[in-house]
């Protein structure tokens, strides 16, 4: 048998690589960059993060951390390398993302299963393949996409959050605090009283915003706005307390310098473990480059900021899964195509790497000559891939992982304890899965491995 293609070396490419190949499985993981770039990319590394630093909750009784202790069970791989590579954010799982990314290629690279090729696939090829190619699926190679789907793809717009350095903020006026003084101050924050934020929510307002890109603009699918990536900008169209209600809710935040609570306030999250970087939680923008400097150069604390990454938006393109794909997130008309990641429609970062973690294990069964077994829908992954497969397609949109996606509890559960519920059951669901159903394990004869 020749090597599986794996088509994308993002988080859900580099999980399913990675799965496949310590099972025994040949693999070529096939990675464009730096080839070919993209718009939102800033490096040749594989597992970029390129949104935020944040893998999310880690507490077990939070979705986040539900979801970790899935992976945990299931043997996921990128989610230890993120441990290794942790920095401070409270009860959070953020990464310095470049050490992270580094950390995953310099593995991959090592592999002595995988081949790492840099080149891009136009075509999805025949037989076994995962397609991992994420929102930004170069122009062919959705066009092949779109005509094995016989449908429109649908597509909408990410936003990138800035990045700062940390000897260029204002200590005397940013303050170190996690809401209700969780942790040990993992965040920066800049305080804003009532004059202060509207005075704020004017300038975007006025501002001057990038023109969308020719591949953009000229693209009849990229007219969505994706509703949890909004630019600040967008948000404040909506009225002028919308950001106040959203990332700069001042809940559980306290200045020293007043004892009081601000009227708003913006959280800075750490970037790297040196803690040199920081990024502006959940300001994703589509602001001018100048334009940006001159707004935020004008708050609290940020006078004589300095910008290590600017914000930015770029187009984003996913399935309407409900018609193409199972709940294992195999092709409905073509048994052994699987997808993977963003493309699939499912949102945050270690939702992709679970769908890279599922894909690899539906192609393993299918390989081993096994109908798949999707994970139960009482846990988080096993519902958000339901959630992918079932989902009404007339109106399909990406989804995280969330609570909201589980079953109702048969018992009724005060809400305070709920989390811990969903939690407690999903861990006997898997459980309970794992020992009837088994891990996909190694090829059923050496040869079926090997290379052609």
């Amino acid at each position: 048998m020749r090597p599986i293609p794996v088509l994308g070396a993002g988080l859900a490419g580099s999980e399913a690589a990675w799965q496949l190949a310590e099972a025994g499985w040949k693999v070529e993981l096939f990675e464009m960059r730096p080839v070919v770039t993209t718009p939102a990319h800033q490096t040749e590394h594989c597992a970029e993060l390129v949104c935020s630093n944040s893998l999310g909750s880690m507490l077990p009784n939070r979705a986040g951390g539900v979801l970790q202790a899935e992976l945990k069970a299931l043997g996921c791989h990128l989610l230890k390398v993120a441990e290794v590579h942790a920095v401070p954010a409270g009860n959070a799982l953020a990464v310095d993302r470049d050490a992270f990314a580094a950390d995953v290629t310099r593995q991959l690279e090592a592999h002595p299963h995988i081949q790492l090729r840099r080149q891009e696939v136009k075509v999805i090829p025949e037989g076994p393949c995962i397609v991992a190619t994420g929102p930004l699926t170069s122009p062919d190679l959705a066009d092949h996409i779109e005509q094995l789907a016989g449908t429109e793809h649908l597509a909408f717009f990410d936003a990138i959050s800035p990045v700062v350095t940390a000897e260029s903020l204002d200590r005397k006026i940013i303050f170190p605090a996690s809401r209700w003084q969780v942790g040990n101050g993992d965040y920066l924050n800049v305080p804003l009283n009532r004059q202060e934020y509207e005075t704020f929510v004017e300038d975007l307002l006025g501002a001057e915003k990038h023109q969308l890109k020719d591949f953009e603009s000229q693209d009849p699918r990229a007219k969505i706005f994706f509703e949890r990536c909004l630019p600040i900008e967008i948000l404040a169209q909506r009225g002028v307390e919308t950001l106040r209600f959203g990332p700069m809710r001042p809940v559980g935040l306290f200045d020293p310098q007043t004892g009081k609570r601000p009227y708003a306030v913006i959280q800075l999250r750490m970037e790297n473990q040196l803690g040199t970087l920081f990024n502006l939680v959940g300001f994703q923008t589509n602001l001018k480059y100048e334009e940006q400097k001159r707004v935020l150069r004008k708050l609290p604390g940020l006078k004589d900021v300095q910008f290590a990454r600017l914000g930015s938006m770029h187009r984003n393109t996913f399935l309407n899964s409900p018609q193409l794909l199972t709940s294992n997130l195999e092709w409905k008309t073509r048994p052994g195509l699987c997808f993977a990641g963003q493309i699939t429609g499912m949102e945050g970062y270690l939702g992709n790497v679970a769908s890279g973690l599922i894909a690899a294990r539906t192609l393993q069964q299918r390989l081993q000559g096994h109908e798949p077994h999707a994970l139960p829908i009482n846990t988080l992954i096993g519902a958000l891939t339901h959630h992918v497969a079932h989902a009404p397609s007339q109106n399909f949109q990406p989804m995280k992982a969330e609570f909201g996606l589980l079953p109702p509890l048969l018992e009724k559960t005060p809400k305070k304890v709920r989390g811990d519920a969903y939690a407690a059951r999903s861990a006997d669901e898997l459980t309970r899965h794992l020992h009837n159903v088994g891990r996909p394990n190694h090829p059923p004869n050496p040869l079926a491995a090997s290379s052609d």
